[in-house]
């Protein structure tokens, strides 16, 4: 397998991570593209800033809990301007979900949050979250989840057909190294150019700059004087800009599992890979040791993970049969339903799929229980209908970030990195797959630049890092937290992707005191439990 060439970046929600929450439809936005977005609905600042949420029942479960009880909540839609230098021009709706505090005359106020991807629906995660939030945070506050700009029900980017994502993620790449860099190339172009065909318009205003001024307009519209804001994943990255663009508007911010904004982006790919190379080690190690009658995996922890390896990478010439005939696991596939496992935590239920999957697949022949995992990943539901998430998320990446093409030191570097660090995860891995910016082909070019946020004059931030997390590594933490003028570090002790919802009492305890009442944790606390 080679990971090289992509970003693993994941997101955190309540029972799915990394992919497939995000609807298409739903009880609130809307699901055109950017060419059919209207205008002339208010022409001033003034005027968005003045309009009334319509709040009503929520009709749209999510896609991963199609049975989930929507009753408790309220869904409703803001309009914002596309581009915020010209209100008077087209608007965007923006889908937004509300859980009311339950001790309404002792609220502090509203709770925005975002989950991360990018690309992740709000909508979804709070409506699949309720039991993270029950307790002191929704005693306190209107719990709000919201999906930004182009994504999930907010007037979502739609880039390729449902037929050719299936061809995208379900064929091996060239084992020939020459060969899968032109097809890499090929891909990447006939995405980018999709994308301007059917949201071209939109492109250019889903970056995080644009959902950080959503996020001043939406506190605005509920009547908050300062955002209080929990960021996960990605979505500290979003709370990072909204402190840049507005430090006095800062209330009562947590940022979990943190995007370090000043970091090269290449760089960061090869350290979120050697985090889940690590990831991938202690989950074998944990099979072998702890779970010896039911692990697929045998031998020592380092033979275990290797083997492990081993028989993925063995499913490009020899793909298992699943539920579908029509769809085996290739190599592509099974890798995909691997990585979704590994964003959880010793103990959790993710590492139990992962024993239950590659026990299935390993022991009978059964690729069916990654090929869901693989699915859930990408987005795609069992009809075959992928959601815009995957689509999102490449639009807002190549909007908040410019992805120079690295030099041959740089690409050397790179390569020597993940060699000695993410072998089993680039076990086919040529400097050649290092070579191509992601976003090369994009038709919008951003001039965002990595930096660090000061967020002079904000209230404090409270960072928290997660010593093991594959997907966003503690060090992204520690540099996010060093270079606000005004922050705490927390740290989790532990693997898995950010603390929010992880069950570690202690993190979990500190979020909920800072939110509510504005106690800090001590400095340098470290959370093992």
């Amino acid at each position: 397998m080679l990971l090289g060439g992509s970003l693993l970046a994941g997101c955190t929600t309540s029972g799915s991570v990394g992919g497939g929450s995000s609807s298409s439809g739903g009880s609130t936005g809307s699901s055109g593209s950017a060419g059919a977005l209207p205008s002339g609905k208010y022409s001033t600042l003034q005027a968005f800033d003045g309009q009334q949420i319509s709040w009503g029942a929520c009709t749209s479960a999510p896609a991963d809990d199609p049975t989930a009880d929507l009753s408790a909540f309220q869904c409703g839609t803001v309009t914002v301007p596309l581009d915020y230098a010209k209100p008077a021009g087209k608007d965007v709706a923006l889908a937004l979900v509300k859980w009311p505090a339950a001790d309404q005359a002792h609220k502090v106020g509203s709770l925005f949050t975002n989950p991360g991807g990018p690309g992740a629906s709000g909508v979804d995660f709070i409506e699949e979250s309720k039991s993270q939030f029950d307790g002191a945070l929704h005693s306190h506050y209107d719990i709000i989840g919201f999906d930004p700009r182009g994504l999930g029900r907010s007037d979502p980017i739609t880039c390729l057909d449902d037929k050719t994502q299936d061809k995208l993620y379900e064929v091996d790449p060239p084992k020939d190294a020459t060969a899968r860099a032109q097809k890499a190339q090929q891909d990447a172009k006939t995405l980018a150019s999709a994308c301007e065909k059917k949201s071209g318009d939109l492109l250019p205003y889903v970056g995080s700059k644009y959902v950080a001024q959503d996020m001043d307009l939406m506190r605005q519209v509920v009547g908050d004087k300062k955002l209080n804001y929990l960021g996960i994943s990605y979505g500290t990255y979003i709370g990072s800009v909204y402190a840049e663009q507005f430090p006095a508007n800062v209330g009562h911010m947590v940022l979990d599992g943190a995007v370090d904004p000043n970091a090269d982006q290449l760089e960061s790919n090869v350290q979120q890979q050697v985090g889940f190379e690590q990831s991938l080690e202690k989950f074998a190690s944990d099979c072998v040791t702890n779970y010896a009658s039911q692990c697929p995996l045998s031998g020592s922890p380092a033979a275990a993970a290797q083997q492990l390896g081993h028989f993925i990478d063995g499913l490009q010439d020899h793909p298992l049969q699943t539920g579908d005939p029509n769809r085996p696991l290739d190599q592509t596939l099974g890798w995909t339903g691997v990585v979704i496992g590994l964003y959880g935590d010793v103990g959790s239920d993710w590492w139990k799929y992962l024993r239950d999957a590659l026990g299935k697949a390993m022991k009978s022949g059964d690729g069916s229980e990654l090929l869901a995992g693989a699915d859930q990943y990408n987005g795609r539901d069992p009809d075959g209908h992928y959601s815009t998430e995957q689509d999102g998320l490449i639009a807002v990446r190549c909007a908040d970030f410019t992805t120079p093409t690295p030099d041959a030191a740089e690409v050397q570097t790179a390569y020597n990195q993940l060699k000695s660090g993410a072998s089993i995860l680039n076990s086919e891995l040529a400097p050649s797959d290092l070579a191509q910016p992601l976003c090369a082909n994009w038709p919008f070019q951003t001039q965002e630049k990595p930096h660090t946020i000061k967020a002079q004059g904000s209230d404090t931030i409270l960072v928290i890092g997660t010593t093991g997390d594959p997907a966003t590594p503690y060090q992204n933490a520690v540099n996010l937290a060093n270079g606000f003028a005004n922050a705490r570090l927390l740290t989790r002790v532990g693997t898995g992707h950010a603390a929010f919802g992880s069950g570690n009492v202690c993190a979990q305890s500190a979020m909920e005191a800072y939110l509510v009442s504005g106690t800090l944790p001590p400095q340098g606390q470290r959370c093992t439990a």
